[in-house]
């Protein structure tokens, strides 16, 4: 088919279309819309999911950063008045505004270059979640699944596992995509947590200073802006000598708890 009805990937915005239907039905399985729902999706590039999701979600908010694939998606589904293309950056992207009150779905195919910030940014957001079923690059969820005292825990695992439950669904080969990249990629279901309160900017904080040089002690990496992190760390019940990736989200939250009296 010309190239009129498929465009060509941009590789600086990091496209790889979702060409594989038998990935795109096992994801639409996986967010399972129903016809009372409003989902949004990042990066519709082509709008391959985005034709399953229109049958069978109330609302789809499409939101697309490249102005032809926009312009191209706004065509095709002209016909279609439970669709909306917004022509506009994730990273930018008011999801309170969106969602004006209701709760949303999400669902990304998420652009490798890009795929951490979104999430980072998703935090902020997490409230207006139901739930949202993302693709990344198998690397990264490794990453944010990873559990303590493993070698892929890090900062991202932390963070994301205080805002959502995160479950790894399935594996996606390379050549699912168009054009097929040179990695693999993983969906996970990430559920916006509601059992848990914490300080937000105080455990980013912690956990990025803790993270900042991972072969460091956890005391060594705090007392480089905490004079009192001896205390800090004993008044959380951690052992100073060890380090950041071998704690557990609750110590995490014991840490944040101890620094509203420990730190100034």
């Amino acid at each position: 088919m010309s190239s009129r009805h498929h465009p060509f990937a941009k590789r600086s915005l990091g496209q790889n279309f979702l060409v594989d239907n038998a990935v795109i039905e096992h994801i639409v399985r996986a967010l399972d819309p129903s016809s009372e729902d409003t989902v949004v999706e990042i990066g519709p590039g082509r709008g391959a999911l985005t034709e399953k999701l229109v049958d069978k979600a109330a609302m789809v908010y499409a939101l697309e950063l490249d102005t032809e694939l926009a312009r191209r998606l706004q065509e095709k589904f002209r016909h279609h008045t439970n669709v909306r293309i917004l022509e506009t950056d994730a990273l930018e992207a008011d999801f309170s505004a969106i969602a004006d009150g209701r709760k949303l779905r999400l669902v990304a195919n998420l652009p490798y270059n890009v795929s951490t910030a979104i999430l980072q940014r998703l935090f902020s957001f997490a409230g207006e979640f139901v739930d949202c079923i993302l693709m990344f690059q198998r690397e990264v969820v490794d990453r944010i699944t990873a559990e303590p005292g493993t070698k892929d825990r890090g900062y991202l695992s932390v963070l994301t596992q205080a805002y959502f439950v995160v479950d790894k669904l399935f594996d996606v080969p390379p050549n699912s995509f168009n054009p097929v990249p040179k990695v693999w990629s993983s969906v996970v279901r990430c559920v916006p947590r509601s059992d848990i309160v914490f300080d937000h900017v105080k455990l980013e904080a912690l956990v990025s200073l803790s993270f900042s040089q991972k072969r460091k002690t956890i005391l060594n990496n705090l007392k480089q802006k905490y004079a009192d992190a001896a205390i800090l760390l004993s008044n959380a019940e951690i052992d100073p000598q060890r380090r950041a990736e071998t704690l557990t989200l609750d110590e995490w939250l014991k840490l944040v708890d101890a620094s509203e009296t420990s730190l100034t």
